[in-house]
């Protein structure tokens, strides 16, 4: 019989309300909540792993099919952190969906910047964990999805909100400084549906950029929508930083290519190049 991992409870694993132990030598392979596995139910045995999609390290999550990137108004998004979590989604096959949580507090301008910077690339819902205004996200939920962004953003609430009760720990916002405490503390699979799986998971709100193993002299072909406007620059090897007469500077300062992503690659650059040094 086939079953999900939902749960890891030291060398025990929750599949169909139920736990099992690891065969042989799968202790020493690993297995990860997310993955597919052959199971004996008579002696509550995993016997198989099944090929994996992904595999997620930190948090320890396998066969992610979407990632929430969720973000709000307080605290201040962190640009830069979506740009990386939208990198690193396309590089493991993971479909990547903007989720802006608090928006009974969140003001035109901001929302406006969000939609010109991402409305183009990527998936995006608004919602109110608070009002319990998660319709547009719950249509949005298939497979298996995993929640990622700062702390205190209402990852957890939104959770809540979703499963229709209080399963994930909800943390307060640091009155000083803003930001949040980290609350989730393991991963554990969710059910909303037959077919589809959420996470509340640990990690995601930084991101060490050597997880996207990227050279910033390609890092530019990770932006999508700049890519049309790479292939007219006159030199294979621009950077599209300083040179002159590139396309993309040119399709930057004609609104063709919101400034938001166009700063953040400049950033990543030199975050990426001054690492490798």
């Amino acid at each position: 019989m086939i079953g999900r991992v939902i749960k890891k409870n030291a060398d025990q694993f929750l599949i169909d309300n139920k736990y099992y132990i690891a065969r042989g030598n799968l202790k020493n392979q690993g297995i990860f909540v997310g993955d597919m596995v052959e199971i004996c139910d008579e002696n509550n045995i995993i016997e198989k792993v099944y090929p994996r999609k992904n595999l997620l390290i930190r948090p320890p999550l396998a066969n992610v099919d979407k990632m929430i990137i969720v973000i709000a108004p307080i605290p201040k998004p962190d640009f830069l952190l979506i740009d990386k979590l939208i990198i690193f989604c396309n590089k493991n096959k993971i479909l990547p969906v903007l989720c802006v949580n608090k928006c009974d507090i969140l003001e035109e301008e901001l929302k406006n910047i969000i939609i010109s910077s991402y409305s183009d690339i990527i998936e995006m819902v608004f919602v109110s964990a608070k009002n319990n205004e998660v319709d547009t996200l719950y249509k949005s939920i298939s497979g298996v999805c995993a929640f990622a962004g700062q702390s205190a953003v209402g990852k957890s609430s939104i959770l809540n909100c979703l499963l229709k009760e209080d399963k994930a720990e909800v943390g307060e916002l640091g009155k000083k400084v803003d930001r949040g405490k980290q609350t989730t503390r393991i991963v554990s699979l969710y059910q909303l549906s037959n077919s589809s799986f959420i996470a509340d998971t640990a990690g995601f709100s930084k991101f060490d950029e050597s997880l996207l193993n990227l050279d910033e002299k390609k890092l530019a072909y990770e932006y999508y929508e700049f890519v049309p406007f790479i292939k007219k620059c006159k030199f294979v090897s621009c950077n599209h930083i300083k040179e002159k007469d590139c396309e993309l500077k040119k399709a930057v300062e004609n609104g063709e290519v919101p400034i938001l992503r166009y700063k953040n690659y400049l950033k990543l650059y030199d975050i990426i190049k001054t690492g490798r040094k």
